[in-house]
């Protein structure tokens, strides 16, 4: 029974519970960017952008049959996902609201008291 007790200890802690659902959370988010750069930023910016360069199909660009068109395919698609992604973090940061400034801390007892004496001994 040590065995069951120690993994239910052990899987339901709050912090695997919270990375279980970041990592869901996550996987959900990656498709909403995955959409974004291939449904939205590709068809309006890249693919202009490659029509004018004259290579409209960057996947099949190849030399000496090294097929170098899908690696630059990557690098820009990775390219796109990381400028909406630091957009969107940069976007949630300014959302947020700045922390609180602590309060002023007033001056202590012992302070007061000084003041007040150093007032009597003036009089």
């Amino acid at each position: 029974m040590g065995i069951v007790q120690d993994f239910k200890a052990f899987a339901f802690k709050g912090n695997v519970i919270d990375l279980a659902v970041a990592v869901i959370i996550g996987a959900a988010f990656g498709k909403i960017v995955s959409s974004l750069v291939e449904d939205v930023i590709t068809p309006l910016l890249l693919n202009p952008t490659l029509k004018a360069a004259g290579a409209e199909n960057i996947t099949k660009l190849s030399w000496n049959g090294v097929m170098y068109g899908n690696f630059l395919s990557a690098i820009i698609s990775f390219l796109c996902i990381a400028i909406v992604l630091f957009m969107v973090i940069k976007a949630a940061a300014k959302m947020q609201k700045p922390p609180e400034a602590a309060p002023v801390a007033g001056p202590t007892q012992e302070q007061l008291l000084a003041e007040i004496r150093d007032l009597l001994k003036n009089k």
